[in-house]
């Protein structure tokens, strides 16, 4: 379920967690969809204010629904800014938990999520991501 931003990393997210799947083990929902009875709800934002302050305002909207995930994708190789590591900090208890995504340079040079899939650096934090998601 993504909160906006990076068309790709979202994309890319939700493959990682299919894991070949078709479909079946993780999906974007469009707008308006409601959330499947049973499924654990992924939040995809990147380490940007923006995307920090958008998070903020779905959360405070989230209501009765499971406590979701967030997949923090980095924007750039550095640490984020402090702001956004802020509200993070003070909305974790709102969380099932954070996972951080590292900033995957390929990204910006590949054409969908699947191309972005046969690289080893993203191999690699798709089994960390689903690894940690799923609580193994």
């Amino acid at each position: 379920m993504p909160i906006d931003g990076n068309g790709i990393a979202v994309a890319t997210v939700a493959a990682m967690l299919d894991n070949d799947s078709g479909g079946a083990a993780a999906r974007v929902l469009a707008p308006g969809e409601v959330l499947p009875y049973g499924t654990v709800p992924v939040l995809v934002t990147d380490t940007t204010v923006y995307g920090v302050q958008r998070l903020e305002e779905t959360l405070m909207r989230w209501g009765p629904l499971p406590k979701p995930w967030l997949v923090w994708v980095a924007d750039a190789p550095t640490r984020p800014v402090a702001d956004a590591r802020f509200t993070i900090r003070a909305l974790e208890g709102r969380l099932a938990g954070v996972a951080r995504l590292p900033y995957l340079p390929v990204l910006r040079a590949v054409k969908g999520p699947d191309e972005a899939l046969e690289y080893k650096d993203v191999q690699t934090a798709a089994a960390r991501l689903r690894r940690e998601i799923e609580g193994k």
